[in-house]
């Protein structure tokens, strides 16, 4: 069983930075691509960054695209989400995922999921 806790949410103000985290347990870390999405109030779940299990390829959203850097450190099973730049329609729930496929930014092939930590941006 793979489980996954987010940290680092909160209230910003627009143009500011936050670092989220997403502690990872469970087997084979290095294993998983891992994904952040995010969900805004009566809107759908939508990708923001993807990670390899390596680490050496990552994509982007173009709404995030040199804002948010996504890295992973798998001696700490850790992934982190650095967001800068934020903007008040960054303003979401905040989930980081797992999966066993390839790079993939389809939520639905998202195998594991966090409970999500709230990223409010004030303008």
């Amino acid at each position: 069983q793979v489980q996954l806790a987010e940290s680092g949410g909160g209230l910003v103000q627009a143009g500011g930075s936050l670092r989220l985290s997403c502690a990872v347990s469970g087997r084979t870390f290095n294993s998983y691509v891992l994904g952040w999405f995010r969900q805004a109030p009566g809107k759908e779940r939508e990708f923001v960054a993807v990670i390899s299990w390596s680490g050496r390829s990552t994509d982007y959203a173009d709404s995030v695209k040199g804002r948010f850097t996504i890295s992973r450190d798998n001696g700490k099973n850790t992934v982190y989400l650095q967001m800068n730049s934020l903007k008040p329609e960054d303003t979401a729930v905040y989930y980081c995922a797992a999966t066993f496929e390839i790079l993939t930014t389809n939520l639905d092939e998202y195998n594991y999921w966090g409970q999500g930590t709230q990223v409010t941006v004030s303008s």
